[in-house]
């Protein structure tokens, strides 16, 4: 595959546009960890998250093809859309609503930071990722979404609040709340980080 990798999102839908197949796959390589880790996260499930994430790409392709992709710079965020919108139609079939269970395939986002010095480090590393997950599973539905998308996605609230059909206060407000629970439940566990 040629160099692709400087390349903007919307240069590489043009050339995918033009017939270039090796441009979506740029695209698809680009922006597969943080599409398929988000449908994880809400799926829990390793094979249905692996559909998903090919029907998002099939629609993707589907909608570039016939002309209809209008978002101008914009393509990680429809993305995620449409992934978001394919896992709501999912729990929709099943009647059941998402939640976020503790998984040893994915982070939850990378907010600690270790260097990898040695095994202690890796160690600690995944004592705090299993912590931050156990402490996720028992927020609300609503606000371990927000700030899953915020944190692991690196959506912005204007997108989260698109994304989750509310106002741009109330995922803040989601935001807030769920991270006064983490912090409470920090305190009431003794957990350090």
């Amino acid at each position: 595959m040629r160099s692709l990798t400087n390349l903007t999102d919307q240069q590489l839908i043009h050339l995918f546009m033009d017939g270039d197949s090796e441009a979506l796959e740029a695209l698809i390589i680009r922006h597969k960890e943080k599409i398929y880790t988000s449908i994880f996260l809400l799926v829990k499930d390793k094979y249905l998250a692996e559909d998903i994430f090919q029907d998002v790409f099939i629609r993707v392709i589907d909608t570039v093809r016939s002309g209809r992709y209008t978002e101008e710079g914009k393509f990680l965020p429809w993305a995620m859309r449409i992934a978001h919108n394919l896992c709501v139609d999912h729990f929709r079939k099943v009647k059941r609503t998402p939640t976020i269970r503790n998984s040893e395939d994915r982070d939850i986002f990378e907010v600690l930071n270790f260097t990898e010095d040695g095994v202690d480090r890796k160690m600690m590393q995944r004592q705090s990722h299993d912590r931050v997950r156990q402490m996720l599973d028992l927020l609300p539905a609503d606000q371990r979404e927000v700030i899953i998308l915020r944190h692991y996605a690196e959506m912005s609230f204007k997108e989260i609040a698109a994304m989750t059909n509310c106002s741009i206060n109330t995922a803040l407000g989601r935001m807030r709340y769920g991270l006064i629970n983490l912090r409470k439940m920090m305190t009431e566990k003794q957990i350090a980080l």
